[in-house]
């Protein structure tokens, strides 16, 4: 099984950026704690970070065909991108949006989502570890849907 993890903006500023809200731990720990949970799991990662919306359009075309699941923390792009949710809808893979405050508790304007509206599941709130629920979820989905 093979997952894609994309990462909008800001998140490889984790560990300076806003730490009330984000924690401390790098970008890095993130990729690592993933890594380990996908290893734990059978499962072959590959990570993809960017702060261009179109490059993350470009991510979730290219998986088609390639990828069982996506996991997507599309971050401000959350609120504002139709495009990612149309490339999300083109290619029909299963996905899971994460983030890892808990935007319901956030300012207004973070209360939509558009990528929402495509995925099979949104977990908030749990920081790193809404990840590694990410990635058990889709195991287990996307073992189901291949029965």
């Amino acid at each position: 099984m093979k997952l894609l993890i994309i990462n909008g903006p800001n998140i490889n500023m984790l560990g300076i950026r806003e730490p009330g809200i984000y924690g401390d731990k790098t970008y890095s720990a993130l990729v690592e704690l993933i890594k380990s949970a996908c290893e734990k799991e059978g499962i072959e990662p590959r990570f993809f970070q960017s702060n261009h919306e179109g490059a993350i359009v470009d991510e979730i075309q290219a998986a088609y065909g390639v990828f069982d699941g996506i996991i997507i923390n599309p971050a401000a792009y959350t609120h504002t991108s139709v495009a990612i949710l149309d490339a999300l809808k083109a290619v029909s893979i299963p996905t899971v949006e994460v983030h890892i405050s808990d935007v319901k508790e956030r300012e207004d304007f973070r209360q939509i989502s558009y990528v929402s509206k495509a995925a099979i599941k949104t977990i908030m709130g749990l920081g790193f570890d809404g990840y590694v629920k990410a990635v058990e979820y889709l195991k287990e989905y996307v073992l189901k849907s291949s029965r």
